[in-house]
């Protein structure tokens, strides 16, 4: 124990007295390490940013808006825009395998709302109750419509954020009325904030039951269909990689109703699939992801280099304290385990205060207000272990190679060196 104090108090000695040189040495270790934590974080932030995002509307759900059918097969010119219909919802409800929570909508933004306040141009939607299933419908306080108010037709409503906001302003919105084109709703629920106010339509829109909707306010048109048509449906795939395989069955049953046409046809159908926009952006951040570490372990790779280089310089310089200790009995054990306890401290002090400053930086980044699509970075497990070992690999590497070139001097080649 006494002789690993006297090494270990050597070793600082030794650092001391090279200050600067040192120092350089570190700095080249704790950029790499923090430059690899925090390049992978950032990627990180991306992912988990865009994932976060896309939830706002709803967990792994799919838009399905309809399709434009071609007069004549193959040819996409002589397509006709069709909408959906109540019939296209129940043919698919009941034949559809990979398609769950099934939520057909009807959207429209031409109905005056109007309160005891205010009235604006509402942005009313007909959904059936189990629409929150499906989409991300946080209530702030009331409740949600329920399977009674959609089976009686009931003129209830409830209300997004931003929406309670402009026509009940500093108001209580539950218990109180209003009106939809002259017609008299009752609000019963009120919904948090959805994402930031801008960007998710939830928070201006007002929700009816879909019958409700169905009898009072069907859709308008060429392709209403007799007030049959609706706006788009909402579904989630059983499975995160059913995506396609769901998408297919559902084009499979609206083509067949809908004159019979090729349901894989270029260009036919109208589409959301936050699914496939998950893969797809899993894909890139993977790929930022290797590229960012990869510029990380370079850098790593660079400070470890600048330790081997000057610890060798170090028994260059220290060839004759080498020869003179050996000659006064160190074995070379002793001077093996000097040396590399020399390039494995500072390989191990440089890649704690890179770990340490990345940490600081993303503490730091976690008070800011980021842009959309965008989350604070953080330390990645999988990144740190990688870090770690990489860390390990340099600190052997920087201190082992210098440490036997030492320990394999001869005591009296060495004390004639000059």
């Amino acid at each position: 124990m006494r002789m690993l104090l006297d090494i270990f108090a050597q070793t600082l000695r030794t650092l001391w007295a090279h200050k600067l040189r040192s120092f350089l040495t570190m700095f080249g270790i704790a950029w790499g390490v923090g430059s690899l934590l925090l390049l992978i974080g950032v990627g990180e932030g991306f992912r988990n940013g865009n994932r976060k995002e896309l939830e706002t509307f709803g967990k792994n759900i799919i838009f399905f808006f309809g399709g434009r059918a071609p007069a004549v097969e193959g040819s996409f010119a002589s397509a006709k825009w069709f909408n959906l219909t109540y019939d296209d919802y129940l043919d698919i409800k009941r034949e559809a395998k990979l398609a769950l929570n099934l939520s057909p909508v009807i959207a429209r933004d031409d109905i005056r709302a109007v309160s005891d306040y205010t009235s604006t141009n509402g942005q009313v939607s007909g959904v059936p109750p189990i629409y929150d299933h499906v989409r991300t419908i946080p209530l702030q306080v009331g409740r949600w419509i329920n399977d009674d108010d959609n089976a009686e037709r009931r003129r209830v409503c409830v209300l997004g954020r931003e929406m309670t906001k402009n026509m009940f302003p500093g108001r209580p919105a539950v218990g109180n009325t209003i009106l939809l084109n002259g017609v008299r709703f009752q609000v019963i629920g009120v919904l948090s904030m959805i994402g930031r106010e801008e960007q998710n339509a939830t928070n201006i829109r007002i929700f009816v039951p879909f019958n409700t909707m169905r009898e009072l306010f069907p859709l308008k048109g060429a392709n209403s269909k007799e007030g049959n048509a609706i706006s788009f449906i909402n579904y989630q795939p059983r499975t995160f990689d059913e995506n396609e395989a769901a998408k297919d069955e559902m084009h499979q049953i609206v083509a067949r109703n809908h004159g019979g046409f090729d349901p894989k046809g270029k260009d036919i159908w109208e589409e959301w699939d936050t699914v496939k926009n998950q893969k797809t952006m899993g894909k890139i951040f993977t790929a930022m992801d290797w590229f960012l570490g990869g510029v990380g372990l370079v850098t790593l790779a660079l400070g470890a280099i600048g330790i081997i280089n000057i610890m060798l310089v170090a028994v260059s310089e220290r060839t004759r304290e080498i020869g003179l200790r050996k000659a006064l009995g160190a074995t070379n054990r002793n001077i093996l385990f000097q040396f590399f306890l020399e390039g494995a401290f500072l390989t191990v002090l440089s890649g704690a205060v890179g770990v340490g400053g990345a940490m600081l930086v993303i503490k730091l980044l976690s008070g800011v207000q980021l842009p959309t699509g965008f989350d604070t970075p953080r330390i990645v497990p999988v990144s740190a272990i990688g870090a770690v070992l990489s860390l390990a690999i340099a600190g052997i590497a920087a201190g082992l190679y210098p440490a036997r070139k030492a320990a394999m001097l001869e005591p009296v080649e060495a004390l004639r060196q000059e």
